[in-house]
């Protein structure tokens, strides 16, 4: 089995789902007492948010190239990235190390091809849905028609996550605006709905939506153990 660097944290609440997915996902492969060969780097969310309200991805980018370059000095075979947001920085974080990044688009992507549908619905933080990062690969790798909510609504997201799921603050309403938007989006056409950022997960399960779900921490998750078990 292969050993999995997991660069964590961003935020914890989520964070902890991916050790939980990884962990079942190699116990159900191997069976019995099983469990995946992970390193965990997890990070201070608070200095992450700050240098993404800040527009200091440099920083950023170097802070987690940095301990990536460590988890592979530890002995990592893979990078796990455990957010969708700094993802804005996976090249870089690749670049960096000589081992492989499991790239979250690609994994949810592939997901998404399998399905047989082609227009989705990409939510997450204003990041995620705004810059081109994200889109622009699940457009180009995979030909996927790549839709975001309205700038207000993006706006709303964005707090809901920051503001509550990143602090494990799960409610009814939340949840009731981040199924409208999907209701709207899917009488637009929308064919699938992409929880874009890893906590949107702890808020919005597969039983909640009328379209396809596609969860990226569970698609990342076990992109990452079908890697470290090849």
């Amino acid at each position: 089995m292969r050993v999995l660097g997991l660069l964590g944290g961003m935020s914890w609440e989520s964070s902890v789902e991916y050790e939980r997915l990884i962990n079942q996902a190699v116990r159900e492969q191997l069976g019995g007492a099983n469990s995946a060969d992970l390193i965990v780097r997890s990070f201070n969310f608070a200095d992450i948010e700050k240098l993404q309200a800040n527009g200091n991805w440099e920083a950023a980018g170097q802070l987690l190239s940095d301990a990536a370059q460590k988890l592979e000095a530890a002995g990592a075979e893979g990078i796990v990235l455990c957010t969708n947001t700094m993802h804005v920085l996976a090249e870089q974080i690749a670049r960096s190390v000589s081992i492989p990044l499991i790239h979250i688009a690609d994994a949810t992507g592939e997901a998404i091809t399998r399905s047989g549908i082609s227009r989705v619905l990409l939510l997450g933080t204003r990041y995620t849905m705004e810059k081109d990062f994200y889109r622009s690969r699940l457009e180009d790798r995979f030909g996927l028609e790549v839709h975001i909510p309205s700038e207000d609504q993006r706006a709303e997201i964005h707090r809901i996550i920051y503001h509550e799921l990143v602090r494990g603050i799960v409610n009814d309403h939340s949840r009731s605006f981040f199924l409208n938007v999907v209701d709207e989006c899917r009488e637009a056409g929308v064919q699938g709905v992409i929880a874009g950022c890893t906590e949107i997960e702890l808020l919005v399960k597969p039983e909640h939506v009328e379209v396809a779900y596609f969860p990226t921490t569970k698609i990342h998750s076990e992109a990452a153990a079908a890697f470290a078990l090849r």
